[in-house]
């Protein structure tokens, strides 16, 4: 069961300043939390097979498909500057 003192502890870690109603508050609300998550603990889920979406994806990425290759000499084509078939670039400090 959740205590005042959780509360506190939880709001300092958190760095918030709680009133005295807010902290008694928090409580009451914490602690049904924590029953309705025991209340699901109660459920049988041994014939569920885990999951990681709720909704079945299969893959719906598109095939990479190579339209038009550009070769080297094309690439280079448009540098500034070339050095041994690479761009060459300013040195960066």
């Amino acid at each position: 069961m959740i205590t005042i003192k959780d509360v506190e502890h939880v709001a300092k870690l958190a760095r918030l300043e709680l009133t005295e109603e807010e902290k008694e508050l928090y409580t009451k609300q914490l602690g049904d939390v924590l029953k309705y998550v025991d209340q699901m603990n109660e459920v049988d889920t041994s014939n569920v097979k885990p999951m990681t979406q709720v909704i079945d994806f299969v893959n719906v990425m598109r095939e990479d498909k190579v339209y038009y290759e550009h070769t080297k000499e094309e690439l280079m084509a448009n540098a500034p500057e070339e050095e041994n078939g690479f761009f060459r670039v300013p040195k960066i400090n």
